[in-house]
């Protein structure tokens, strides 16, 4: 996968990156279909102590997942933008799943099941053979 890492106010060292990118390249195990990932570090200018922000975009076929979270260290911040993402990650892969079982459905019974669900249950005419 490729990450690309760009902070914004300041320069990022090498231990930073390493980490962020050891903790983005888990991504690729919860979606098979990631093309790549921007990460995004801003230092925002406040008197809180929680200044730092981390915003990762995972590039997906068809949409992409985004995810910003603000936190005392940066390293706090990717936790929780990754943390984030597992679940958004989760969401879309399950969706998919979902459209690959009425496209199946589909086939089978010859009928559109997606335009009528009204009509069909989605796992009514499902064999027993066949998991998702």
């Amino acid at each position: 996968m490729n990450i690309n890492i760009s902070s914004l106010h300041f320069k990022a060292d090498q231990k930073l990156e390493a980490f962020i990118t050891e903790k983005v390249e888990k991504l690729e195990k919860m979606h098979d279909g990631i093309l790549g990932a921007e990460v995004t570090l801003k230092l925002e200018n406040t008197d809180k102590p929680e200044n730092k922000t981390t915003e990762v975009r995972i590039k997906i076929r068809g949409n992409d997942a985004l995810a910003a979270k603000t936190a005392k260290t940066f390293e706090e911040a990717t936790d929780v933008a990754v943390d984030a993402l597992k679940k958004q990650l989760i969401k879309i892969k399950d969706k998919e799943k979902g459209s690959e079982i009425i496209e199946y459905i589909d086939s089978i019974i010859g009928d559109k099941v997606s335009g009528n669900m009204s009509k069909y249950s989605k796992f009514k005419y499902l064999p027993s053979n066949v998991s998702f």
